[in-house]
């Protein structure tokens, strides 16, 4: 009666398990250190050869099997062709129905110019803060937009969020809000979303109300996403010595 008693609670207990896994909004998240994947002493310079390669092991993660279809239709320097060919979507298979998400460091982008200006102090209201806003910008989206590219053309439906432009802010360098709705959608559409730090609002920094601004990074981001979206892996990219890649896995149950 006992053993019984064990195998229906152990039943019961799979079941709520396998259950609390479908009802997660996302399965896992997947960070990339900026540094494996730029050329840290170059200025705004990507490691074409290992974010080629680190993309290609997520898709192994995020998509079955299957031949790789690429998503990016538009043109690369050097490359005159544009591939598209409609008809391999026929029978592709879809991405996995396991939800990720991707968030990303800024290696060589971003820092030089949030530095120069003092971005992380705040003080829109000063003209060289407010340029630096805007270049630091423009520096970590073009390095965004290089990343949702690469993990297109390895057949992965990825989309760049920008913190700033999805309405994060922060109050004295903590989450003040965090709008998670674009996100979920998403997820709940089949894409992958592609997280970065930015420069975002902060009502606490700076002299004038409203006018407040700092960086929010990468690694901050992680932990909001992971409390509020209870994903059961966060996976980090921790090395990438000789073209080996070195993961480590963060169960979260």
């Amino acid at each position: 009666m006992e053993a019984s008693n064990q195998m229906k609670h152990q039943h019961k207990s799979n079941q709520t398990n396998t259950l609390h896994r479908q009802t997660r909004k996302c399965y896992s998240i997947h960070t990339i250190g900026g540094a494996a994947i730029t050329c840290k002493n170059e200025l705004e310079q990507i490691n074409g050869q290992n974010l080629e390669v680190v993309c290609s092991q997520l898709r192994q993660s995020m998509i079955s099997s299957g031949k790789v279809v690429g998503m990016d239709w538009s043109k690369r320097p050097g490359i005159s062709d544009v591939s598209c060919n409609v008809h391999e979507f026929e029978d592709q298979l879809s991405v996995d129905s396991h939800k990720f998400i991707v968030v990303h460091g800024a290696g060589s982008f971003g820092h030089f110019q949030a530095s120069k200006s003092g971005v992380h102090k705040g003080g829109l209201d000063q003209p060289l803060v407010k340029a630096g806003f805007v270049a630091t910008r423009i520096s970590v989206t073009t390095l965004n937009l290089e990343i949702v590219r690469a993990l297109a053309r390895e057949g992965i439906p990825s989309v760049g969020m920008s913190p700033f432009s999805c309405g994060w802010s922060t109050s004295g360098r903590n989450i003040a809000s965090a709008d998670l709705s674009v996100v979920d959608n998403a997820i709940k559409s089949g894409f992958v979303p592609v997280l970065h730090g930015d420069a975002v609002h902060d009502n606490l920094t700076g002299l004038i109300p409203l006018k407040g601004c700092t960086i929010l990074s990468g690694d901050v981001i992680i932990r909001q996403l992971a409390a509020d979206l209870k994903p059961e892996y966060v996976v980090f990219l921790v090395s990438f010595i000789d073209e080996v890649i070195t993961f480590m896995h963060l169960y979260l149950g």
